[in-house]
């Protein structure tokens, strides 16, 4: 019996949830972690990166470091109803834009940015309204206590 496309086995589930708290995770630590030999785990990890559940590695880059200290959520609401909806394209060329989901609710969109300070913020709402032909409401974020948590696998 096969499982369904989006169910996983426990060893599938195991070596993602080891993956998503430790992305650099050898091979062979992460053989030793889940019981499977290196070879098996290697073929388990490239059938997960194939059928999408594993979607890729990244770093995470200190914003405070680089000059971006400045994290807010901008929330996107047409002015015209009737106007098509497409704002991920209109917007995509604004690179201070970390995160663009499509909500329910009376907004379309919720942007999260990244800006290195209230006055680049200002600028960059400028930007978007510009673009994309929408009202905002924006929340700036005093602190993050925490972020990109691995979720419970």
């Amino acid at each position: 019996m096969s499982a369904a496309p989006n169910e996983l086995e426990s060893t599938d589930r195991a070596i993602l949830r080891e993956l998503a708290h430790d992305g650099r995770c050898s091979f062979t630590d992460l053989a030793e972690r889940v019981g499977l030999s290196v070879s098996a785990v290697h073929q388990r990890v490239r059938r997960l990166e194939q059928r999408g559940a594993l979607r890729g590695y990244a770093a995470t880059v200190d914003s405070d470091q680089i000059g971006l200290p400045l994290t807010a959520f901008i929330s996107l609401t047409p002015i015209d109803p009737a106007a098509p909806d497409d704002y991920p394209q209109r917007l995509e060329h604004l690179p201070q834009i970390e995160s663009c989901y499509s909500v329910a609710g009376d907004e379309s969109y919720i942007l999260q940015v990244r800006v290195e300070s209230p006055l680049g913020l200002e600028e960059l709402l400028r930007q978007i309204r510009e673009a994309a032909k929408v009202s905002t409401r924006t929340t700036v974020v005093l602190s993050t206590p925490f972020e990109k948590r691995p979720p419970e696998i």
